[in-house]
């Protein structure tokens, strides 16, 4: 009597993770481009720049830079908790709060970080800081500002990922794959942020 064996089982990647991590590849080019541009500017008008960085508000920028930074570890936290299939939190202690509770925390961290820098963006227009002032003023609200919308994008990525939490029956695997792509995407902005700090207000 013939024994048949079957086939082992093929791991392969989640389309949607893979599919996400390309797309990210593609946003650091464009970051990288933003980068090129601030660089080459500075080179070439280092008199325009040692005027204008001395209008930044270091301290300021630094404290929104931890509101954002520490956002990635609630962020990380939820998604141990979509991760156990717990979208809804047992009680009250840090240990038992599901995805919902923890990505409205960072949702709630974005909002901040975000009106953080309106209102930077408001002071430095009030000292003559423009996007059409000066060569300094262009670069520095291109690469912001692109980055402030791209946080504003992770920030409606949340609240339909906390509505789909509360729209399914079961919350499973699908939803869970949601959680870690829209992770993936919020640890980018961060560390991408961190990189335009260090250039714009560490190196300035």
């Amino acid at each position: 009597m013939l024994q048949t064996t079957s086939a082992p089982a093929v791991n392969r990647p989640n389309s949607v993770a893979v599919g996400t991590i390309v797309w990210l590849g593609s946003e650091v080019m464009f970051f990288a481009g933003l980068f090129a541009i601030y660089f080459t500017l500075k080179t070439s008008l280092p008199a325009v720049w040692a005027s204008s960085v001395e209008h930044l508000n270091v301290p300021y920028a630094l404290t929104n830079t931890i509101v954002l930074v520490l956002s990635s570890f609630t962020c990380q936290f939820g998604v141990f908790a979509a991760e156990r299939l717990q979208p809804q939190s047992t009680g009250w202690k840090p240990s038992e709060w599901g995805m919902v509770r923890w990505f409205f925390v960072t949702y709630a961290m974005g909002a901040v970080f975000v009106t953080g820098q309106v209102f930077e963006y408001a002071n430095l227009v009030s000292e003559g800081i423009a996007i059409n002032s000066s060569a300094y003023g262009s670069a520095f609200y291109l690469t912001t500002g692109f980055h402030a919308l791209h946080v504003t994008g992770g920030l409606i990525a949340f609240l339909l990922t906390i509505g789909r939490a509360f729209a399914v029956r079961t919350f499973g695997h699908r939803e869970a794959t949601t959680a870690i792509v829209v992770s993936y995407y919020w640890h980018f902005v961060d560390v991408v942020w961190i990189a335009l700090f260090v250039v714009i207000y560490v190196l300035k």
